[in-house]
């Protein structure tokens, strides 16, 4: 079955058969390969046609300045851009001297297809050149798992017709052109014309490596290739490399049948410090290890590697097929952005595009942490001693805005703040507690006291700091937070922001807490008794506003006062209201980007009482237009909690499908990982109730009536516990362990291993389904004979991407 979007439905890969070249770009993104240290889009072998090319390595980028009408203290100076880094995925056809080039000549048939349980993209063509001669070309490429910093393909081509001579090209190649931007729109990445500044170049036999240098971050960069070329006796190698191109070249002659077969070994190696010398021996011994091994072996570690991760990780889906596949893209492409990160940082686009310049921002701690914490812990582990060895420079930017602790920063590669729009950008500071939150519930999960004892005391230490010095108490002893942009961009510089001050409440007391258990290294970082006790007055005193009028909370100090927005008088075509109207109009109305007060509900849902999250989520809901990818998946937790289930059956299906339906019309910049995440949170806290503020999980299991099963595992310290939910009970099993407690609708259950317990799934009584602005309803997901029958659209068209 074929959906709307082009690819096959299936539930275990993605496949696209025939090829749409106006459609190059999105599919590069949604092919491209990664383990978080190497990244390949899925750009054709041959290299042209394409959308954009690229191949980016974590951490390497260029710095640019920022320009400034007018500038002004504390304004970051510069920028850093992701570039595309050598290109070692090309090998060049040419069959009787004339280029394989699908634009020209017949292509009879082409298909490509990523199966998420090996994670190879495979590739077959067949292709009739201008002359008349048919070849068929197959290619297999990974990214490897197990071995960070090598890529393989496998490449073969075989006469149909007649004998052809064939030359094969496989080459590295820096500084290649590259398209060029979109005027105006924020989301897309600045170009960077060459970038790299040749250092080395050498060839021989069937091997070549380049060195280069970033020309002001100073960068450098070694990219290798090595092959086993296997063919019919008498085919021709030679080697040649340049400044910015190595090749290695392979001529014969093949019969009908006959077929020439390379494998391409592929390694990368970078490092601001080291030598040159020590950058190229490691790409050297990357691919003397990757040859080794071969492309079987290679083949065989990733399918090893993905066999184990599946089998903890998966979340099943009966009743919605298309549904099923979007969600294991997602958790697949969430994977790959993380499992080799290894202390840098997790961009909003992973690495399968340039979109907003390769930045991390919150979204990494919001969206996509927490969904592996419970997967794959060791790349949260990573993730977060990230951000730790970036304090130094937070701690430099919080002197200069005049603060204590550390400012982390809202965009940023190595760890200094890119954005060059303060309201958006410094204003934000929940990016702190985001964090903070974070180390606190990868500690609670995982029970990794050392982690806690060396890293994430001294965040959680200062990020309090930081709130302690941003905020104070007011004359009638509440602690205000003033002058803060929350997650809802569309209202920046506000005063006491729900979410905001919640997040701060809980970071503040999980640092007295953590400096408790950790007294010692706590006074190594100049804690005292007197400290902590004023982060929980803090805390405890927290200033949380409500409109007694409305009984609703406004999403920060005097927001239900202001001006609704004109959502009548808003054409479908000025959405996302960003790239159409001035931000000072947007900040005066009441108009809402992204879940704010509702991702305060889901974050801190202590803090409200049912009948507050039933009366927000109403009010939130009708002024909530989505123009970020970010709100979709909150949007569909809160609703499943106050027993809207259709509604949040649709907001999950689109954060789920952002990508594979290109909702947001710039999928060609790369995957939206916090939505891909998203999807799997609006399953798991959604539909699966899960809250883990606590010791101890909760759920509050529900479904919708067009899924029909919902099964997931999560692995709690020694534990892997599985839920599974059908309309009629939910089932708890301890796949491994001993014993877990939890609780399911507020009953304290403890699960042993061996004995499952079931309990009743709660049905929410029906209730009238809430509204949205006029053209921003999420799309309705209809179903039958559990089959997807509806899809996902036309909602938004150009929902802006986070």
């Amino acid at each position: 079955m074929t959906g709307q979007d082009g690819f096959t439905v299936d539930p275990w890969l993605i496949a696209e058969n025939g090829l749409d070249p106006a459609g190059l770009a999105r599919a590069e993104s949604v092919f491209a390969l990664s383990n978080g240290h190497v990244g390949l889009r899925a750009n054709l072998d041959e290299g042209e046609p394409h959308g954009l090319p690229g191949t980016y390595l974590n951490g390497v980028f260029e710095l640019r300045p920022l320009p400034y009408g007018e500038g002004g203290y504390g304004y970051p100076e510069s920028s850093q851009s992701v570039i595309n880094v050598t290109n070692g995925k090309i090998i060049r056809l040419l069959v009787d001297d004339e280029p394989f080039d699908l634009r020209y000549g017949e292509l009879r048939g082409h298909l490509r297809s990523l199966d998420f349980r090996d994670g190879v993209l495979r590739r077959e063509a067949e292709w009739t050149s201008p002359a008349g001669r048919t070849v068929k070309v197959t290619s297999n490429r990974l990214v490897s798992l197990t071995q960070r910093a090598v890529a393989a393909v496998e490449y073969q081509v075989e006469a149909v017709d007649g004998p052809v001579r064939i030359v094969l090209q496989s080459e590295l190649v820096a500084n290649e052109q590259l398209p060029g931007g979109v005027g105006g729109d924020p989301r897309a990445a600045a170009v960077l014309e060459a970038p790299l500044i040749s250092e080395s170049h050498q060839a021989g036999h069937a091997k070549a490596v380049l060195v280069h240098r970033t020309r002001f971050s100073g960068i450098r960069v070694a990219a290798g290739m090595d092959h086993l070329i296997e063919g019919p006796e008498g085919f021709d190698t030679t080697a040649e490399s340049s400044d910015d191109q190595g090749r290695i070249s392979v001529t014969t002659v093949l019969r009908p049948g006959e077929r020439l077969r390379v494998v391409k070994f592929i390694a990368y190696g970078w490092s601001a410090t080291r030598s040159l010398p020590a950058v190229r021996d490691q790409v050297e011994a990357a691919l003397t290890a990757a040859k080794y091994t071969g492309w079987t072996g290679l083949a065989a570690e990733q399918s090893s590697y993905l066999k184990e991760f599946w089998d903890s990780s998966d979340i099943e889906i009966e009743g919605d097929v298309e549904l099923q596949q979007a969600v294991r893209f997602a958790i697949f492409h969430v994977l790959q952005a993380g499992a080799r990160s290894e202390e840098r940082a997790i961009p909003a686009k992973g690495l399968t595009g340039p979109g907003y310049d390769g930045h991390s921002f919150w979204d990494t701690e919001t969206f996509v942490l927490p969904v592996l914490t419970y997967c794959l812990p060791g790349a949260v582990n990573q993730a977060l001693r990230w951000r730790h060895t970036t304090l130094p420079l937070a701690r430099e930017r919080a002197a200069q805005l005049g603060l204590a602790g550390a400012v982390f920063p809202w965009r940023t590669i190595r760890g200094e703040e890119c954005s060059g729009y303060w309201p958006a950008g410094t204003a934000a500071f929940h990016i702190g507690a985001d964090i903070a939150v974070a180390v606190a519930r990868y500690v609670r999960a995982t029970g990794d006291v050392e982690f806690e004892r060396a890293y994430g005391l001294e965040l959680l230490v200062e990020t309090a700091r930081m709130w302690r010095s941003l905020g104070h108490h007011d004359a009638a002893g509440r602690f205000r937070i003033e002058g803060v942009t929350g997650p809802d961009e569309y209202s920046a510089v506000a005063d006491n922001n729900v979410f905001t001050n919640l997040m701060a409440q809980t970071n503040l007391r999980a640092a007295a807490e953590s400096a408790t258990r950790h007294q010692t290294e706590a006074a190594a970082l100049g804690v005292d008794t007197e400290e902590t006790a004023a982060w929980r007055d803090a805390a405890g005193a927290m200033y949380i506003p409500y409109d007694e009028d409305l009984g609703v909370h406004p999403q920060a100090d005097g927001f239900t006062d202001h001006q609704f927005w004109d959502f009548d008088g808003t054409p479908p075509e000025k959405y996302p209201l960003l790239l159409h109207y001035p931000y000072f109009d947007l900040y005066r109305k009441q108009v809402v980007k992204q879940a704010d007060l509702v991702l305060a509900m889901q974050v801190r849902g202590d803090a409200f009482t049912d009948e507050q999250k039933a009366r927000n989520f109403a009010y939130y809901e009708r002024l909530t237009v989505r123009d970020s990818s970010l709100s979709a998946c909150t949007q569909a937790v809160i609703a499943a909690e106050v027993g809207q289930l259709d509604l949040a059956y649709d907001y999950t299906a689109e954060a789920a499908l952002m990508d594979l339906h290109n909702l947001g019309g710039n999928t060609g910049d790369g995957l939206h990982m916090a939505s891909l995440a998203g999807a799997c949170i609006a399953l798991v806290a959604g539909f699966g109730g899960l809250r883990d503020h606590d010791e101890a999980l909760a759920f509050r299991p529900r479904l919708p009536s067009g899924l029909r099963r919902l099964t997931f595992s999560m692995q709690i310290r020694q534990c892997l516990l599985q839920v599974r939910i059908t309309h009629a009970g939910t089932t708890y099993t301890l796949r491994r362990g001993e014993a877990l407690p939890l609780s399911h609708d507020g009953e304290v259950l403890v699960v042993k291993a061996g004995a499952p317990v079931t309990r009743p799934t709660t049905r929410p009584p029906a209730q009238e389904r809430f509204t949205q602005p006029p053209g921003r309803e999420p799309a309705r997901r209809h179903t039958h004979a559990g089959v997807v029958a509806g899809t996902v659209g036309p909602g938004p068209d150009h929902l802006a991407a986070e």
